[in-house]
């Protein structure tokens, strides 16, 4: 036998070997495919292996940290499936968000029921903690509401294919997410309502979710502050309101004892006009002013406005007194003008007030009798804004006080509130003393112009050759007193 002629045992062995190369290829094949997507990039992190038969490790970054979680399998595609449900939470910006995915993933989320958008407001209305205004705003609040519910479950208009304006249509509540919210508010955006109409119709249908949170899931999708307006949106259109002058007050009271106007009620509404002239307040606190909150004998009337639910106490001007004392010849019952009180009070079918328009009406007519134009007409808004109105007097009250020098406390003791009103007749009283500050910046001597004033007509009477008039005399004594 040669001596590289194999012994019996090294053939037994190769022949061992030759068998069970094929099984070991087999059972390496899906490990060589493993190690070829292995360091597969994801679109937020990367799948890996631990070790060469180890488990799957899902890699990414959380707060700028990079972080490696293991994902208990060996199985690739089981890996997939469970990155998947990781992803999310990788890409969380908020802790919130987060721990709604952590709790999610554990099934502690609740199910939100389904309710249909039609069906919400009967929901609403029978829930507890629904909002209890009088009826009118009640009223209000399901013109707003029902404007929305339109709005999300209309199919797209041609006008929004056409200009690519975004709009979703949903059927559920729990379908209303921000994004329907946002694209109410850009509808609204575009109608020709004032800012404050659009801010008050978004508060009512959060409102209304917000009672109704039982049926979505997560937030109020109108709490977002974006989806209100800003007041400067309006600031170059804002017409502001007028006060009246005393002379204009004088031909209000003239037109209205005058014959040549017929007006329901007429003298009555001149009580009311006098009434607003010397207290400064509301029309509905005037309308509806009672005997009880009259004390002739201490001369002073008690107002508990009816919008602050404050109490006033206004002692009576002269021509106020005069004018209740005539109003005791119709008294008949607790209201100082009661024909217009009654009437004030009026309601529909369904208790809303609808006098308060009817009387409105009245004072307006009243002031167009002597010329003025109660309202104008704004670029961007359907209703024209108002000028002239009853609230004018209240204006009226503000700038004769604050012309007179009373205090702006006292003021709102009468006003009974702190008014933007006050601030606006009262800006005068930083005038002097600002324009003081820049005479002393520009190294000028301030004057105040009233005082030069007097002082050059007292120069001027005192120039005048010879014995003065008596008129003079008299206009001399006055203005040294001043």
């Amino acid at each position: 036998m040669p001596p590289f002629a194999p012994t019996l045992m090294q053939i037994s062995g190769f022949a061992r070997y030759i068998v069970a190369y094929p099984v070991f290829l087999k059972q390496r094949v899906p490990m060589s495919r493993e190690k070829k997507v292995t360091p597969m990039k994801l679109a937020a992190g990367s799948i890996r292996r631990k070790r060469t038969n180890g488990c799957f490790t899902y890699r990414c970054q959380v707060n700028g940290r990079r972080t490696e979680i293991s994902l208990q399998t060996k199985d690739y595609h089981e890996a997939l499936k469970k990155v998947a449900d990781l992803v999310p939470i990788a890409q969380a910006q908020t802790a919130e968000v987060v721990a709604a995915h952590v709790n999610q993933a554990r099934g502690f989320v609740r199910q939100a029921d389904d309710l249909p958008l039609e069906e919400a407001w009967d929901k609403y209305i029978r829930h507890p903690d629904r909002a209890m205004p009088q009826i009118h705003e009640i009223l209000s609040y399901q013109a707003s509401f029902s404007e929305f519910v339109e709005f999300a479950t209309r199919p797209v208009t041609e006008e929004e294919l056409r200009h690519r304006i975004p709009h979703t249509r949903v059927q559920l509540v729990k379908e209303v997410t921000p994004t329907v919210a946002l694209e109410f508010a850009e509808y609204l955006r575009r109608l020709p309502i004032a800012v404050d109409t659009h801010n008050r119709k978004i508060r009512r249908i959060r409102k209304v979710f917000s009672v109704l949170n039982d049926y979505y899931i997560g937030d109020n999708p109108f709490r977002a502050k974006s989806l209100f307006r800003k007041p400067r949106e309006e600031q170059n259109s804002i017409i502001r309101r007028q006060a009246f002058t005393k002379e204009e007050e004088n031909r209000l009271l003239e037109e209205l004892r005058s014959p040549a106007h017929r007006l329901m009620n007429k003298e009555e509404i001149r009580i009311v006009y006098i009434i607003g002239m010397y207290t400064g307040q509301r029309l509905k606190d005037c309308v509806l002013l009672q005997w009880q909150n009259v004390d002739l004998i201490h001369r002073r009337i008690y107002v508990k406005q009816f919008k602050t639910g404050k109490e006033v106490s206004i002692p009576l001007a002269v021509q106020l007194y005069d004018a209740l004392m005539e109003a005791q010849k119709w008294k008949c019952d607790q209201y100082v003008c009661p024909k217009t009180a009654a009437r004030y009070n009026k309601t529909d079918a369904y208790g809303k007030n609808v006098g308060n328009n009817l009387i409105d009406i009245d004072v307006v007519r009243v002031i167009r009798w002597i010329g003025l134009e109660p309202s104008v007409s704004v670029p961007g808004r359907k209703k024209k804004m108002t000028v002239y109105g009853f609230h004018s007097l209240r204006h009226s009250f503000a700038s004769f006080c604050a012309e007179a020098g009373v205090p702006k406390a006292v003021l709102l003791s009468i006003l009974g509130t702190e008014s933007e009103i006050a601030d606006k007749y009262y800006t005068h009283v930083g005038n002097e003393a600002q324009e003081k500050a820049i005479a002393a910046i520009s190294g000028t001597t301030f004057e105040n112009s009233d005082k030069t004033k007097l002082h050059k007509a007292l120069e001027f009477i005192d120039q005048i050759n010879g014995p003065l008039p008596g008129c003079m005399l008299q206009l001399r004594e006055i203005l040294m007193g001043a």
